[in-house]
């Protein structure tokens, strides 16, 4: 399968490609390259020079300030990109509650943050799992009463990557509890500096401390900062869901990582490579069979839970052939096999973030295939 691009889409992917590799600096680019986390400091950098382009926000529609891709568009984007050693933009603000923000928000909430999430002034996270409630999400404890013009929200969030960064957090709170569990949630916007929030971070097997545990102790949060209606979070929780993994495939990222990995064998993991390429190959035709659904007016919809599982599985299964092969290698290491243990460690996360694989594969099964 093979989409036909129109002369117009293969200028768009030459300019995106020559700007966004002209653009980035050598130090961040070394640092992915040699597997490393970017720092904060090079992730707002970089984010500075998409946001320049009115590329950070890439998938927004021209009436939100976006710069109104096409599908097609998009695709080729993340392909240009993701051919790059780039840090990934930090999602939350731009493709989780950008959207649900000029979706479902009021006008007043889309003067106040769209701006400032497109510009990249205002650092988010995701205020969802809790110890108890993780692919159980409607489980969540956390709870918001309605006091005045406020809510008082008291409870836990676990998992929250990057809350020590954070300016804001947007949040899923329980408001009723006298209904079933996903009708009595809601979807509220937490400025981080409110006092009652304190942030703990967690210490994960590659010693890294991106994730944080969050409390939240008799927050006052304006009513005003609730999205939409009482008991509606969770149907914006789950668009936010499918936003996410559309995201969560890294096919482009995959591809860049298995071709450097290639040209570094001599031989001894042939077979590996060869496999991975062919699982590779699907998930590249699963993405353009979604574009053109897309391109068709379609809506991906559940079937990014897809790309989400093979996606992950792919970039897991690419960590550990890096991994591997810097085991093996005699003498200093080319940059692509630096820091290989810890890279690996670290993307252990992916078949568990953004909804464990095994709840999409039940996703699938009862919405895509009515089993």
């Amino acid at each position: 399968m093979n989409l036909d691009f129109s002369p117009e889409d293969r200028a768009f992917f030459a300019r995106v490609k020559d700007r966004l590799s002209s653009a980035l600096p050598e130090d961040i680019a070394a640092t992915i390259r040699t597997n490393q986390p970017p720092s904060k400091e090079e992730m707002l950098r970089w984010q500075d020079v998409l946001a320049a382009e009115n590329w950070l926000a890439a998938g927004w529609p021209a009436e939100h300030g976006g710069p109104g891709l096409t599908p097609t568009q998009r695709y080729l984007f993340e392909q240009a990109y993701g051919a790059l050693y780039a840090p990934p933009p930090v999602q939350f603000g731009i493709t989780m509650v950008g959207p649900i923000l000029y979706t479902y928000g009021s006008d007043e909430q889309k003067q106040r943050f769209l701006p400032r999430i497109r510009e990249n002034r205002t650092w988010w996270c995701q205020g969802y799992s809790e110890p108890g409630a993780g692919s159980d999400l409607a489980s969540l404890r956390t709870t918001a009463v309605l006091d005045g013009d406020s809510y008082v929200v008291n409870g836990q969030k676990t998992w929250t990557t990057w809350a020590q960064w954070a300016d804001w957090m947007f949040c899923l709170v329980k408001t009723d509890l006298t209904v079933k569990p996903q009708a009595g949630i809601s979807f509220l916007l937490i400025d981080m500096k409110t006092p009652g929030i304190t942030v703990r971070p967690i210490r994960t097997i590659d010693g890294d401390t991106e994730i944080n545990e969050v409390f939240l102790d008799n927050v006052r949060v304006p009513v005003e900062n609730r999205i939409g209606g009482e008991g509606q979070g969770w149907t914006y929780a789950k668009v936010l869901l499918e936003h996410e993994r559309f995201i969560m495939s890294g096919a482009a990222r995959s591809r860049r990582d298995l071709t450097a990995l290639q040209a570094l064998d001599q031989g001894r993991f042939a077979a590996r490579i060869e496999a991975l390429d062919t699982e590779l190959l699907a998930l590249e035709y699963l993405e353009l069979r979604l574009l053109s659904a897309m391109n068709a007016g379609g809506n991906p919809g559940p079937r990014t839970s897809a790309l989400k599982i093979r996606g992950t599985e792919i970039t897991q299964a690419i960590s550990k052939l890096r991994l591997d092969m810097a085991r093996d290698w005699s003498g200093e290491k080319p940059e692509v096999l630096q820091n290989a243990e810890s890279s690996w460690l670290n993307l252990r996360k992916l078949t568990i973030w953004g909804g464990s694989n095994e709840i999409q594969r039940n996703v699938m099964a009862k919405v895509v295939l009515g089993i």
